[in-house]
């Protein structure tokens, strides 16, 4: 049986087989399963395909987003999508992809959810709402980190209930003077949390500056010469005597 399929395999590859002679009969064509009009579409050599792979471990649905988003840049027919996916399949994914039936695949859309039907079990669970309240700040993770962190699983549960979003922001920040000042003067959105995060951090970076920045030395005071001070003793004693004199006489 494992020779069987071995040959099998051999021959759906288009390989020779190792152990028959070189006059036996030539090996068969590659089958696949796409239909005639897209196996006879062709791809240029200059068009720049997705560099994404999928293994069959991996979760179908991020994979097939990554595969829209890069082919949005590079265009392509509905043939060269089909062609384009077939090349990111690689291990176990390609194994599937070879034993669908000739013939059966047709467009895109179609290859899309049988990709879906077969690996539904790798798709990871939807987020909703209270996942928010999962993200914690990690004890030494700067506030940047923990806002982008934050952001990332915001845009996943794809909510619009901002003062839910606000609060569970809040309750996951670490006990710090931004937390604080959130505490004090609310804000409404997280779009509000962002800026005056985004200020603070500037705040902050610019008062450890001024901490780590060097003073300058005081400049030493000038010596300036003293005028010169007549001695009074001198100058006005011979006047008082004279004086006294010429009451005397």
């Amino acid at each position: 049986m494992n020779e069987e399929l071995r040959r099998r395999w051999c021959n759906n590859l288009g390989l020779r087989d190792m152990d028959e002679p070189e006059g036996s009969t030539p090996p068969r064509e590659f089958s696949t399963p796409f239909s005639q009009p897209i196996l006879e579409t062709v791809i240029p050599n200059t068009f720049v395909g997705p560099k994404v792979t999928f293994m069959g471990m991996e979760d179908p649905e991020a994979h097939l987003t990554t595969f829209h988003t890069q082919m949005m840049l590079v265009g392509g027919s509905d043939a060269v999508r089909c062609k384009l996916f077939m090349s990111t399949l690689t291990g176990m994914a390609m194994d599937w992809f070879i034993s669908l039936p000739n013939d059966h695949i047709t467009s895109f859309a179609q290859l899309s959810q049988l990709f879906r039907e077969q690996y539904l079990a790798n798709r990871a669970p939807p987020p909703v709402l209270y996942d928010l309240f999962d993200v914690k700040q990690y004890q030494g993770e700067t506030l940047k980190e923990y806002i982008n962190r934050f952001g990332v699983q915001v845009v996943k549960v794809g909510t619009t209930k901002k003062p839910m979003i606000v609060y569970a922001f809040r309750k996951g920040m670490f006990p710090r003077p931004f937390c604080e000042s959130i505490i004090r003067i609310r804000p409404k959105t997280f779009a509000e949390i962002r800026r005056r995060a985004m200020e603070h951090i500037a705040s902050q970076s610019e008062v450890c500056e001024k901490r780590t920045s060097v003073a300058p030395a005081r400049p030493r005071a000038q010596s300036r010469a003293q005028p010169a001070r007549v001695n009074e003793a001198t100058t006005t004693r011979p006047q008082a005597r004279g004086q006294q004199r010429g009451i005397g006489r």
